[in-house]
């Protein structure tokens, strides 16, 4: 008997992150369950055969009675999350069937997921083709200045002028659907080919023209056949639709002379009948052995072409042009490895390769595992399709990393990144200096037009040419001058691409003589930073290679820090380089003076680098305690720095006398070390719900926040229209207030009442609670690498009370704490319980060694 196969992914926003235990069952048509799945790790499902009728009728144009593909039903459910019932699942002879199925949390202040019908196959029913070729131009129609391929596309659910829904989705999946709408996946490669190429031209026509935005619409292209192409709202797709479009969505139809897509009507060629291409018509010119543009030009004329564009929106780099594989070396390999890394944080499975520029066998291995995830031929080859996909899911884990970063991770630290005051130049010398090339020769690793320059202090031409490179790839003035504008930007930019790395985490792996990449360049860096403020220890340079220097150097570093002097940079050693980097980068410690050294007695009116280190304590624990007030890290002990220091010594059971003494001192420097290592502080801090009625014309941070929590609920949501990030109430936000409003059942008026912002906000904190960004533990109860406290939320604190809640339940001494997910004063009123029990320091913060322990103790 004939068959095909089922694949089903689990993911939330956009495959920004996998949702593994999902179980999946499997039903005929009839309704009768044959399978039961569940998804691991990665959110994917074991591949599933299933009967099929014989390709044969799917290759059979005269065919119109036997449909040539057999149809399933799918049922995906998890506790916590909206069930997904989907029908008419059509799987073909010889072929896999894509299911990647979005979840939404189980919460009312989200919309009902609704049952998804995908219909009979247009070739099969007799409905298909695209709509006929515009006759000219409109006479009002705008038309954009060059062809982009962009990163979403807008779908109206109907036909131009009937109500109906829009969603906007990925450009790639958009032309899957389409393309595992209109034709059959049993197909010649090369008919399938020139389908999907007249696919995107069509698409990129309509975008190129602004056919219906240029008419007061706020979509792109309909699903209608006739009037666009066939889209299916949450339809399965075929792998092998999959595979061709990541090859060539950036290819489309142009003829010569011409400067727009062509416009590729197309129609079955059968039930329908059109002056373009015939979809059946293809499959015969394929058995002749025409390619892909020979069949096109056999329909549209020998004048068109086929051309491929790199200019496709928010993609960070373009294709290298040759493929990269095990053994290549430079900039493109950078730039992979440190996409992968990215990724990895969502999908721990795929393995995090090392940022060495050189393509090694964990390279390899991570992109095997990518390629296999999303339906690319598994070969470890980073061709154009898998350079493009890794760039899209790259993008989308990152977009919602971003979104969710501000307002709810807080480190408290200082960065190296302060603006220093003094505007740098040809000539300039000393620290900043050094900061400012390390920043550009890091980037240099990412970006083949910035050249790198050596990390020494000095102001050079070379300094100048790599600013210069700098300010224009950024769209600054290009002077060479490293005002506060240019340094924030290569600041930014540096944090941007280091973040993908892990930060300045511990990388997990002892670094030594050998090794190589990003982790050893930061390393020396500090390296460099300690030298300049401890006698003793010598410069080494900031190369990416471990050697003798490096080694030497980390040798003499260990022995004044009292560590084990054996060269090698390991946890601890990383650690204390990286507080040391800090330190001597924010001025916090005098010459040879170390950090958490007691000095002298701080009281008000105390000023210097004492006072600075003081304060930049205080501020590191404000961001775990709220009992804790911030400070300025400004060297003035003033009225604002003794609250604070009276608010630490309450909350350490100090006496409060507001003065920093030995016993004060070392309380607040060993709590800040020890919240410090634990990883940021996750919380979620409502923004002020505004009184007024937020609309068009309005400006400021009200506006900045409201354009991020509707930016946030599109990433989760496609039926709301997102517009990017803004501090201005425009026509473009107005309506990604209408969308969000009819998605979320408010009435629908373009204007925000505190009570939409009140709804936009509830369902923007549902979404967090199960998003990649918050503190969420991986399968196996794993530490969510970043420390819990009051006001953090999501799946990890709702651990933690279910913990608590188990040894309450042995322990008649403990207390019960609801279930909420939401780290109150009653989880750290136990928690600080069960710690004072287990002879821990009663912080109220659940950090690595903390979450070991209450994990033991409530298993025990």
């Amino acid at each position: 008997m004939p068959s095909g196969t089922l694949q089903v992914y689990t993911a939330l926003a956009e495959n920004a992150a996998p949702l593994p235990g999902v179980t999946v069952l499997v039903l005929n048509e009839a309704g009768t369950q044959i399978a039961r799945l569940t998804t691991n790790d990665v959110g994917s499902a074991p591949e599933l055969v299933l009967t099929a009728p014989d390709e044969a009728y799917s290759l059979d144009e005269a065919n119109t009675t036997v449909r040539p593909y057999a149809v399933y039903q799918l049922r995906a459910e998890m506790t916590g999350f909206q069930t997904i019932e989907l029908e008419g699942v059509q799987v073909f002879a010889g072929h896999q069937t894509v299911a990647r199925l979005q979840f939404l949390p189980a919460a009312r202040t989200l919309p009902e997921v609704e049952p998804e019908t995908i219909p009979e196959h247009p070739l099969f029913a007799g409905d298909g083709g695209s709509g006929p070729a515009p006759i000219g131009q409109c006479a009002d129609a705008r038309v954009l200045s060059e062809v982009v391929v962009p990163k979403k596309i807008t779908v109206h659910l109907a036909r131009p002028a009937a109500s109906a829904a829009n969603v906007t989705v990925s450009f790639q999946d958009y032309i899957a659907n389409v393309a595992s709408s209109e034709v059959y996946p049993t197909w010649p490669e090369q008919a399938l080919r020139a389908n999907i190429l007249a696919q995107i031209s069509l698409a990129l026509n309509r975008i190129w023209t602004e056919w219906y935005p240029s008419r007061g619409y706020s979509f792109n292209i309909t699903n209608s056949p006739g009037v666009d192409q066939a889209y299916v709202r949450g339809r399965t797709v075929f792998a092998v639709m999959e595979r061709l479009t990541a090859e060539l969505f950036n290819t489309y139809v142009r003829r010569t002379g011409d400067t727009e897509p062509y416009y590729t009507e197309y129609c079955d060629g059968k039930s329908v009948t059109c002056p373009g291409m015939k979809q059946w018509g293809t499959v015969e010119r394929a058995k002749e052995g025409k390619s892909a543009l020979e069949i096109l030009r056999y329909y549209y004329g020998s004048r068109v072409q086929l051309i491929t564009t790199n200019n496709i929106a928010s993609i960070p780099q373009s294709y290298p042009g040759s493929p990269l594989r095990r053994g290549s070396t430079g900039t493109a390999v950078n730039v992979l490895q440190k996409q992968l890394s990215r990724i990895a944080k969502d999908y721990p499975s795929f393995g995090k390769p090392a940022i060495t520029g050189t393509f090694d066998e964990a390279t390899e291995n991570s992109v095997k595992k990518f390629q296999k995830q999303f339906s690319l031929t598994v070969d470890g080859v980073v061709g154009k399709a898998t350079w493009y996909k890794i760039s899209y899911i790259y993008v989308s884990v990152k977009d919602l990393a971003e979104l969710t970063s501000e307002g709810e991770t807080f480190t408290g630290a200082q960065s190296a990144g302060a603006w220093p005051g003094t505007v740098l130049r040809r000539g300039s010398t000393g620290r900043s200096v050094e900061q400012v090339q390390f920043w550009l020769s890091s980037l240099a690793q990412f970006d083949s037009d910035l050249p790198s320059v050596r990390v020494d202090g000095s102001f050079g031409a070379a300094t100048e040419r790599a600013v210069k490179a700098f300010q224009k790839s950024e769209g600054l003035t290009q002077d060479g001058v490293v005002g506060q504008t240019t340094w924030q930007e290569l600041y930014a930019e540096w944090v941007n691409a280091q973040s993908d790395a892990g930060g300045t985490a511990y990388p997990g792996t002892a670094l030594r003589t050998g090794s190589r990449g990003n982790a050893v360049r930061l390393v020396q860096f500090w390296l460099r930073l300690a030298a300049e403020n401890y006698t003793g220890l010598s410069n080494v340079t900031v190369d990416g290679s471990f050697g003798s220097g490096t080694a030497s150097a980390v040798r003499a570093f260990q022995r004044l820090f009292g560590l084990t002097a054996d060269g090698v940079v390991g946890a601890g050693t990383w650690a204390k380089l990286n507080e040391v980097g800090l330190a001597v980068a924010n001025n916090l410690v005098g010459q040879n003076i170390q950090p958490g050294q007691f000095v002298t007695t701080l009281r008000e009116g105390s000023t210097g680098t004492p006072v600075r280190a003081l304060q930049y304590n205080l501020r590191l624990l404000a961001a775990y305690y709220r009992d804790v007030p911030t400070v300025t890290v400004d060297g003035t002990f003033g009225a604002a720095t003794r609250r604070a220091v009276i608010a630490w010594q309450e909350h350490a059971g100090l006496t409060v006398d507001g003065v920093v003494g030995r016993l004060t001192w070392q309380s607040i420097y060993d709590s800040a070390q020890q919240v410090s290592a634990s990883g940021p502080a996750v919380t979620a801090r409502a923004p002020d719900t505004p009184e007024e009625t937020l609309k068009v014309g309005d400006s400021g941070q009200k506006i900045r926040i409201l354009s991020q929590i509707l930016e946030f609920l599109a990433q989760f949501l496609p039926e709301i229209t997102p517009s990017g990030l803004t501090d201005t109430f425009d026509d473009a936000l107005e309506t990604t207030v209408r969308s969000a409003q009819q998605t979320l059942g408010r009435t629908v008026t373009g204007e925000v009442t505190p009570a939409d912002w009140l709804a936009f906000y509830r369902a923007a904190l549902s979404l967090g609670a199960v998003n990649p960004a918050s503190a969420a533990p991986e399968p196996q109860e794993v530490w969510p690498g970043a420390a819990l406290t009051l006001g953090s939320s999501g799946p990890a604190v709702l651990q933690v009370q279910r913990w608590l809640n188990e040894i309450a339940a042995q322990d008649c001494s403990a207390s019960f704490v609801p279930e909420t997910g939401e780290f109150d004063t009653a989880t750290q009123t136990a928690l600080e319980a069960w710690q004072i029990a287990n002879n821990i320091t009663p912080l109220g913060v659940v950090d690595d060694s903390v979450w070991k322990q209450l994990k033991a103790d409530a298993l025990s």
